[in-house]
């Protein structure tokens, strides 16, 4: 396959980028994205130019760092990773887009990567888990209603890779939050700090410049994980309860 490849380079936040043009040939349909970036950027260091700085790590879709807007869509085309994505998926002769995720709460570090640490200091804020489950055997003797428990995991398979965030036109986190809130409040130990819990993880998300939710679905329909947008209604609803408690901690 012969590509025409339109990447976003940037040097840093401070700085202006711009779309460069490459093209890369000899491509296999079997490659993954990733390898493809691979190729483009081994033929930019031999010509001595900069290579293209992207975010990866275990290339087996279970990490979220891919992160990537290709041809306008989260992650590209699939319903998946980045990393997860093959080049079968478009054809010889296409033109690709490839840019950064877009959010005032992701500033550009490089190119193609984008600062995430707000996704760490929402998980933070929602602290720790206070009820001991003591070993494995002593948890799993805690009973836990199946529909609570297969909610929970659900959530739980969130992968923080900020898709749900680069898909809304609001740059909004709310999915994100939901699911961090949702896989923890759902289950028993997580019940003593419910109500802080998601008033604080809410508060954070605000405070980190995300924008607000129109339930507009883009979110669900980019996360490579599946998971609901009914977790947005479900945290809306603990949220509304805890502030009528007045925030009970």
């Amino acid at each position: 396959m012969k590509l025409t490849l339109r990447v976003w380079r940037q040097k840093n936040a401070d700085e202006p980028g711009a779309m460069s043009t490459y093209q890369v040939d000899d491509i296999s349909q079997d490659m993954s994205f990733l390898e493809m970036l691979d190729t483009l950027n081994e033929e930019l260091t031999l010509k001595g130019e900069d290579p293209v700085a992207f975010d990866h790590d275990c290339r087996e879709g279970i990490c979220g760092a891919c992160s990537l807007v290709i041809n306008g869509d989260a992650h590209g085309p699939e319903r998946t990773t980045t990393c997860q994505l093959h080049m079968r998926s478009f054809s010889d002769g296409d033109t690709i887009d490839i840019e950064p995720w877009r959010a005032s709460a992701f500033p550009v570090v490089k190119d193609l990567v984008v600062d995430r640490s707000a996704f760490d200091r929402v998980i933070q804020s929602g602290g720790y888990i206070s009820a001991p489950t003591g070993t494995a055997p002593e948890a799993h003797a805690t009973p836990v209603p199946k529909p609570d428990a297969d909610y929970a995991f659900e959530n739980a398979e969130c992968i923080g890779c900020g898709a749900c965030v680069a898909a809304c036109p609001n740059g909004s986190a709310m999915l994100f939050t939901a699911a961090k809130v949702s896989h923890l409040n759902v289950l028993p130990q997580g019940a003593p700090e419910r109500e802080s819990r998601v008033l604080d993880m809410v508060a954070t998300m605000d405070a980190e410049g995300f924008g607000g939710c129109t339930l507009a679905g883009e979110c669900a329909t980019a996360c490579p994980k599946g998971i609901p947008l009914f977790s947005i209604t479900r945290m809306n609803k603990e949220w509304l309860r805890a502030t009528r408690k007045g925030g009970k901690r």
